[in-house]
């Protein structure tokens, strides 16, 4: 991705845009362009193709995953565009959910979808781009983690391995709900808890998968992570269609490219090692909570009704061990 991204590194240097706070010389969850001391703008966007059959659920998981990008950044998403492409086949009900799943996701999040564009394409895709705000002196950045800080997630990890059960028809619907309701949650009450208790560290976990993230956010920190493979919460099924191998390409490739800076110190089948590697689509939030703060952060988090994980913590070094 940074040897596509040069041609645009080139062109535009970094040190002469002394606004754009998050962008060309730090890649990260979203850009951020500052307008004064108190406020910036973070501007994301993001599209993919279906993960579920329900036209309805795919608009809802698009919008929720592309929004997701300004809470990872400690923002508030206020305006989005359509990004849509479709079939001159597909049936106008379809279209129709879809673009509907979307907008109620939308205002759930108190984001306006303001119009759009639409192309044809073989294959369906969808997704927003998305405007938010940011107190510049408050935003979340993978640069942040200190020794010592205590590692966070939001969501349970599943989503790759489990939507991929799905389009191989092996999915149980018990499993296909929850992966869904998990897809379909706002990381609004996580962003803002992480806001509320002064964090600086922290990013979503999506395509790149728990590890791949983890890296992003131990090397821009210059720190190593290590994980504690016993607390990092699962999806109900995504143990039972790991070991059916139902893993995504994207969970390969995660494999081929961060494995090298992964130390796995325990005992662990194919199917733990790859539930780490999975992709997520609209995955929670990894977040670094100083150590001392972690006590009133659970506290505060049971009280909001937000799920939380602590499984592990910053250190010295680089790359990340996974421990039992």
């Amino acid at each position: 991705m940074a040897q596509v991204l040069r041609p645009v590194q080139d062109i535009f240097d970094p040190a002469s845009y002394p606004d754009l706070l998050v962008g060309l010389a730090a890649p990260d969850d979203a850009a951020v362009w500052r307008l004064d001391d108190e406020r910036a703008l973070v501007v994301t966007t993001d599209f993919f193709t279906p993960v579920v059959d329900d036209a309805y659920d795919f608009g809802a998981i698009a919008a929720t995953n592309s929004i997701s990008d300004v809470y990872a950044m400690g923002g508030q998403p206020f305006l989005a565009l359509n990004i849509t492409a479709l079939p001159d086949d597909l049936p106008l009900e379809i279209a129709s959910e879809i673009l509907r799943g979307g907008a109620e996701k939308a205002r759930e999040a108190g984001v306006v979808i303001a119009g759009g564009h639409t192309v044809k394409d073989k294959e369906p895709k969808y997704g927003l781009v998305v405007i938010g705000f940011v107190d510049p002196r408050k935003m979340l950045t993978k640069v942040g983690l200190q020794i010592g800080d205590m590692l966070v997630l939001t969501k349970p990890l599943g989503a790759g391995v489990s939507t991929t059960a799905l389009k191989q028809q092996k999915i149980e619907p018990q499993d296909l709900q929850e992966v869904v309701d998990w897809m379909t949650r706002l990381n609004k009450t996580a962003s803002q808890l992480a806001v509320e208790f002064g964090l600086r560290a922290g990013t979503d976990v999506t395509g790149f998968s728990l590890l791949g993230h983890g890296l992003e956010m131990a090397e821009a920190s210059g720190l190593g992570l290590v994980i504690e493979h016993g607390k990092v919460p699962l999806m109900s099924g995504a143990r039972k269609y790991a070991q059916m191998g139902t893993f995504p390409g994207g969970a390969f490739d995660n494999l081929t490219h961060f494995n090298p800076r992964v130390r796995f110190e325990m005992e662990l089948d194919e199917a733990g090692q790859m539930l780490l590697f999975d992709p997520q689509t609209s995955g929670g939030l990894l977040l670094g909570v100083p150590a001392g703060k972690l006590e009133s952060f659970l506290v505060r988090a049971q009280e909001l009704d937000q799920p939380v994980w602590v499984i592990g913590k910053a250190e010295t070094g680089e790359g990340i061990r996974v421990v039992p």
